[in-house]
């Protein structure tokens, strides 16, 4: 009598936390076996395999489902995998699915655990497995890192406008851009109008031509300080001062910003990408691209890239009623980067109006012609993109932009 393959495995299903790992145990029909909690500690992890070793059913192997491999549970994936065990990742989605299915109400870490391996059983051959690589994972550290001070800066540059509008409301007629270095520096200097007083306008231009390279001088100066009016407030000292704190944070993240892009840059030479030979993609943008997709064996079609980004739609029919929709699920990051990709390879640049990527360029107002919206336009070039990506990570190969036959004479003159 052949025995079915699932009951060759004791399932073990584990919930992941800072502190704690509750692992469940079930057999091939389902029935709990054994329940067990390990600290989050990697020098508990050798005590924890012995037990789930007197855990498992007698002639089985151990199967091992993880809810979490990026986070809390990564270094005790790594320790499984090291140790030769088998372990696959249990989407978070399939985990709250099965609790739902099973009219389950409350939500603990065994109720979890155990719906954990109940999906591990019975998607054990669909499950991805777990392979938590470190080059990934360490990019996928820089990039969440420089989002992080990205998003920082932002909510920093707001509160200096807001600081700055009640005494230089017109600044931005002077400076264009509030975290310029040239803006920066004469805020930093100069907090508000009344520490201009004094300040001749070759003393002022002397100070902006260091940033600006000698590109502003006394024609701003003068500009500057003909617009001033006394804006001065009680204790204005101490708001001053809130300025000036405001700009060190803004410097500072400035530079946390271009030595994290030179650290990516290295990080990026570990996997030998040709994703920066497409125009449109640099270090930073490859970094995301990369960190999102991990490693491109995991899909072995541009087909499966596509629906994993959430680019694919999704396919409903039911007798003779046959509709595709827009997918809404996905990796939401990837879908994101590959929409700010599509629009920046369609754009033109310059008074020229120079096209970018004449490829997609015409590629996108030929969708334009069939009568797609501009949004579904931009859709059908982020697919095109992904079959591209798929082939250059796939095959190591560099971009090479075909050139295109129904462009207008002044696009092709573009070309060289």
């Amino acid at each position: 009598m052949m025995n079915h393959p699932k009951m060759k495995y004791t399932y073990v299903g584990v919930d992941s936390h800072k502190d704690t790992h509750t692992a469940v145990f079930l057999d091939c029909f389902f029935e709990k076996i054994a329940e067990t909690v390990v600290d989050n500690m990697p020098s508990e992890f050798g005590a924890f395999l012995s037990k789930a070793e007197k855990f498992k059913m007698e002639g089985t192997t151990l199967l091992f489902g993880l809810e979490d491999i990026s986070a809390y549970g990564r270094m005790l994936a790594v320790f499984l995998k090291n140790n030769g065990q088998a372990v696959k990742h249990v989407n978070a989605l399939l985990v709250a699915r099965e609790r739902r299915n099973r009219n389950i109400t409350e939500k603990t870490d065994s109720i979890d655990a155990e719906c954990a391996a109940r999906v591990l059983l019975s998607k054990f051959n669909e499950l991805p497995d777990a392979q938590p690589d470190d080059k990934y994972w360490v990019l996928r550290t820089l990039v969440v890192r420089r989002g992080f001070v990205v998003k920082n800066n932002i909510s920093l540059k707001n509160h200096l406008h807001s600081l700055l509008t009640h005494h230089y409301p017109n600044y931005r007629s002077f400076f264009k851009e509030i975290d310029g270095p040239t803006s920066l520096a004469f805020f930093m200097w100069y907090p508000s109008p009344s520490t201009l007083d004094g300040v001749t306008a070759e003393e002022l231009a002397e100070l902006l031509g260091g940033p600006s390279n000698g590109k502003v001088g006394m024609k701003k100066a003068q500009e500057i300080l003909d617009s001033l009016q006394d804006t001065a407030v009680p204790f204005q000292e101490l708001r001053d001062d809130a300025v000036q704190s405001t700009i060190r944070q803004i410097q500072f993240n400035l530079r946390e910003l271009g030595r994290l892009e030179e650290t990516l840059e290295t990080a990026l030479s570990w996997f030998d990408t040709t994703l920066t030979t497409m125009a449109g993609i640099d270090t930073v943008s490859a970094s995301q691209l990369l960190s999102c997709i991990g490693d491109i064996k995991r899909f072995p079609t541009p087909a499966k890239l596509a629906q994993y980004a959430g680019i694919a739609p999704v396919h409903y029919s039911s007798g003779k009623k046959d509709r595709l929709f827009a997918n809404k699920r996905g990796n939401r990051e990837l879908n994101s980067l590959l929409f700010l990709l599509a629009g920046r390879l369609v754009m033109t640049f310059g008074s020229a109006n120079k096209v970018i990527n004449p490829f997609f360029y015409e590629y996108y107002h030929r969708k334009m012609s069939e009568g797609k919206t501009k949004r579904q336009a931009l859709k059908c070039v982020q697919r095109r993109i992904v079959n591209i990506l798929w082939s250059m990570l796939t095959h190591g190969k560099e971009y090479i932009n075909p050139i295109p036959y129904n462009l207008p004479d002044e696009v092709k003159n573009q070309i060289k």
